[in-house]
C-alpha cells in the first residue's frame, strides 16, 4: 500500500471527508479519480467533472500508484 502521507498532491484531515485522502485544498477524495478511471473516464474528463482539482496532481497521484 502507498504511503500517501508523503505526497503533496493530497492532505488528510481526521474530521474533513471522513478522514479520507482527498486532493489538496478540495474535498474531493482521491479514490473518486480511480474510481472514475475503472469507469473508463479520461483524466481530462475526471478533472472537468471535479473543479478545483487541477490535472498536475492527478498525474503526481498516478505516477506514485503506479508503484
Amino acid at each position: 500500500m502507498n504511503d500517501w502521507s508523503k505526497r503533496e498532491a493530497l492532505e488528510r484531515e481526521p474530521g474533513r471527508v471522513s478522514g479520507t485522502w482527498v486532493f489538496r485544498g478540495t474535498r474531493v477524495p482521491a479514490l473518486a479519480l480511480f474510481e472514475k478511471l475503472e469507469d473508463s473516464a479520461t483524466i481530462a474528463e475526471f478533472v472537468q467533472l471535479f473543479p478545483g482539482v487541477m490535472i498536475q496532481p492527478v498525474r503526481a497521484v498516478l505516477s506514485y500508484s503506479a508503484f
